[in-house]
């Protein structure tokens, strides 16, 4: 790294405070765990951002970290926050497509829950014009899980038919969204009549309290099933999922908060119709298969964004020091679409 004055001569830094907030899990439980305190700046390696941090994203991840439930790889800030949205204050030596005042969101490796947070330039995403900085925050988490996920392990492709479970929530709302730009019909799973009707023009959703998803798809598609499954709530839905699979169909797996544990699998029927079952997270993938994923969504997904199309779809905002209350919204379940924390 060049000195502070070096970096303020050629551009690369701005007047940045020594001292910062940023938020901490001070033990395993519920909302009442996280505290905001005061901590040093954070300085970007060479290939990273410095972003001062305008909004932040609140993911399932988060919920489970601070449940004690998610431990963080060697190596990785204990802060938790995947996604923030912001602007660019200061740049690594080997940085070369962001500047100091971009506006970006990025996907980070932790830290986010803070005014300013370091970002890998290979996971740091332009903000289209016209697109707000709350919107910004809730892109990168759900939307390189969906792309990864969805389209490069599912590969779902124009004219097949997808089944997203928990459609109402952020990596739910997200998938439809794009599934129903690249032309893919869509089924989803959600837990009243309420969300289902508030996600009615994105897709043909499904009360999974009153309804059985499997006969109902069923019912649609003449017995043909789907092509590609998006599943989070794992050992309950494995046999239903199997069963709606069409020839060559793919399962593919992000959480298991049914369960991870099937007592049976039918081996039989997925070499017969010559299955694909697998399963990713996103904390444990490297920097390269990020960068991947992250030009995947500028390459395809961006022009839409620019468009004023596929935007996140946001539930409700809260204010730095309501972190507590935005936890409490993610616990109890309401939400559909993306829960935001604005810090700016």
């Amino acid at each position: 790294m060049k000195n502070l004055n070096e970096q303020l001569t050629q551009g690369r830094q701005m007047s940045i405070p020594n001292q910062m907030q940023h938020v901490v899990i001070t033990e395993a439980g519920g909302p009442e765990k996280l505290a905001i305190i005061a901590t040093a700046t954070p300085e970007p390696k060479s290939d990273e951002v410095l972003v001062k941090v305008h909004a932040f994203g609140i993911n399932r991840p988060d919920i489970l970290q601070r449940q004690g439930l998610y431990p963080m790889p060697a190596g990785v800030t204990p802060v938790p926050g995947l996604e923030v949205a912001g602007e660019v204050v200061a740049v690594g030596e080997n940085v070369e497509k962001f500047k100091v005042g971009d506006q970006v969101c990025g996907l980070t490796n932790g830290g986010g829950y803070a005014e300013y947070c370091v970002v890998p330039e290979s996971q740091t995403i332009a903000i289209p014009n016209g697109v707000s900085y709350v919107q910004a925050a809730a892109i990168p988490e759900t939307f390189f899980t969906v792309w990864a996920n969805v389209f490069q392990m599912g590969r779902a492709k124009q004219g097949e038919t997808a089944l997203i479970h928990g459609g109402s929530s952020g990596i739910g709302t997200t998938a439809l969204m794009l599934c129903r730009a690249f032309g893919i019909k869509t089924f989803s799973t959600v837990g009243s009549d309420d969300k289902a009707q508030a996600i009615s023009d994105l897709t043909d959703a499904i009360n999974y309290k009153t309804q059985d998803f499997e006969t109902y798809i069923n019912e649609k598609t003449d017995n043909k099933g789907v092509d590609v499954i998006l599943d989070m709530v794992g050992a309950p839905y494995l046999e239903r999922n199997l069963n709606l699979l069409r020839r060559d169909g793919r399962l593919v797996y992000i959480a298991f908060l049914g369960g991870a544990k099937a007592k049976e699998v039918k081996l039989g029927q997925i070499m017969m119709k010559r299955l694909t079952i697998t399963g990713s997270t996103m904390r444990a993938r490297n920097t390269a298969e990020k960068a991947e994923i992250a030009q995947g969504l500028m390459d395809n997904v961006a022009p839409l964004w620019a468009k004023g199309e596929c935007l996140p779809m946001i539930f409700k905002t809260f204010k730095f020091d309501q972190i507590v209350d935005a936890h409490i919204a993610m616990d109890v379940g309401d939400h559909i679409g993306k829960i935001v924390v604005e810090v700016i």
